[in-house]
């Protein structure tokens, strides 16, 4: 089994397209929920830093002399405030996003600790977990008190101090399960399910003139007569539908031009088939004269039966609502003048959609059919509220092999001994009219003896 990659449709594949761009940028810029969650939590150590930083400064401005000085910052040195005295300050280095906050929160604070402004460089300041491992942004998933470690260098008293310091979330902590669930939640599954959701609603309005379009051309293959498309939606749609528009009339234009034709072909051959039948009755040899009579017939018969093939399946009216009980009755009636006796029951609960000059046409087809290959015939009607079954049976020899079941609907197509009368042309045109009205026409073989023809209109053909 080949492996699908891509979806079979184009809403399908539109709402993929969409949903994967949405997704793969929410990825790429997750970054930024990232760095303000690390600044956020970085932010209470930095202040607790400043003000250790602002109260360390205080005391050195205090002091006396150097080596009271030295004496403090002795002091005050422990394993997570180590504090050093440095010649110069190191370049400082590049900082991210982060990093630059953390480095304006620490001057801003001391600046308002001091009420002056202090030179400070942030050489450093990342989170560490609970074990005091740099994990990076995975210390907001892994710990409930993300410390933060920082490097500072700054000026006081004409003197510059190294601080190494670690600092935590003054009694703060969090949840990391919480905080996991809480990033997945917020940023990928409620925005992914909103993304979802625009693009199923905005690919299926822009594709939805893609899919009339797609449902006239198929309905164009059964009525080549149904109303043109309206020139609506985007420009391409409406370039599209005018285009289709134009096919439809060239095919109603050339199969009015068929009918010209075959009208035309049938009323030439005439003269020629009337003068070679008057010579064939001057013919002295009887034998001879029965056996042209008989050809010349079947081609008078031929042409007959092709232009009626070519009128009965061209539709030349409005569509509009049609009684069928009304229309089956007044077929029953008329055959019933001709001695042949249709039993009728069922009715239709409602007036079809249709032609009815057309669909008379079939319904008379497929009574002769039954009439001359069963003697007689019945018919049943149902309604589904969805569509009319009308069912035409006759006692007749039926049509064996399944097979043969599809193939009498093909033109000049004839069986066996038992159904060998006709033109073979009837249930061609049945079947060409039901698939016009939007529905279809089977064979079915009943079980003891007879045929069903199986005749069904939905009341939406084109819905």
């Amino acid at each position: 089994m080949k492996l699908r990659l891509l979806p079979d449709t184009l809403f399908g594949r539109l709402v993929l397209i969409l949903v994967a761009g949405m997704f793969g940028g929410q990825l790429l810029t997750s970054t930024i929920w990232f760095e303000t969650h690390d600044n956020r939590t970085l932010e209470i150590p930095a202040r607790l830093l400043a003000s250790r930083l602002a109260d360390t400064v205080r005391l050195l401005q205090a002091s006396p002399d150097a080596a009271a000085r030295a004496a403090i910052i002795r002091q005050l040195s422990d394993a997570r405030y180590r504090l050093r005295v440095i010649d110069a300050p190191v370049p400082e280095p590049a900082h991210t996003v982060a990093q630059q906050a953390i480095e304006d929160v620490l001057a801003g604070v001391l600046a308002h600790r001091l009420n002056e402004a202090v030179e400070l460089r942030l050489i450093d300041a990342e989170l560490t977990d609970d074990a005091g491992q740099h994990r990076g942004i995975f210390s907001l998933f892994e710990s409930r008190t993300p410390s933060g470690e920082f490097h500072v260098q700054l000026q006081t008293s004409g003197t510059w101090l190294d601080v190494v310091a670690h600092e935590g979330q003054a009694g703060m902590a969090s949840e990391p399960r919480s905080l996991a669930i809480d990033y997945l939640l917020r940023i990928y599954v409620i925005r992914f399910a909103a993304a979802l959701l625009l693009a199923l609603i905005a690919v299926r309005v822009a594709v939805q003139p893609l899919r009339r379009l797609a449902v006239a051309a198929e309905a164009l293959g059964r009525n080549v007569y149904r109303p043109s498309l309206d020139l609506a939606g985007p420009r391409e749609v409406r370039v599209a539908a005018q285009s289709f528009n134009a096919m439809q009339q060239q095919l109603i234009r050339a199969i009015e031009e068929r009918t010209r034709l075959f009208a035309s072909i049938s009323h030439d051959l005439r003269s020629p088939l009337t003068r070679l039948r008057l010579r064939a009755q001057m013919l002295p040899d009887e034998v001879s004269r029965e056996r042209l009579s008989r050809d010349l017939d079947e081609m008078d018969a031929m042409v007959r039966a092709t232009l009626d093939f070519a009128q009965g399946v061209e539709i030349t009216e409005p569509r509009r609502q049609m009684d069928i009980d009304s229309m089956l009755r007044g077929l029953c009636d008329d055959i019933a003048e001709t001695g042949v006796r249709v039993a009728l029951d069922g009715r239709a609960g409602a007036p079809v959609s249709g032609y009815p000059r057309n669909l008379k046409r079939c319904l008379q087809n497929l009574l002769d059919n039954a009439i001359r290959h069963g003697g007689g015939a019945s018919v049943h009607m149902n309604d589904d509220g969805d569509a009319v079954r009308i069912t035409i049976s006759d006692d007749g020899p039926g049509i064996e092999g399944e097979g043969m079941l599809e193939r009498v609907f093909e033109p000049y197509f004839r069986v066996g001994p038992g159904r060998t009368s006709g033109s073979g042309l009837g249930l061609t045109i049945a079947r060409s009219i039901a698939m016009a009205h939007g529905g279809t026409l089977v064979l079915v073989n009943r079980p003891s003896r007879g045929l069903d023809a199986v005749l069904r209109l939905p009341r939406d053909p084109w819905g």
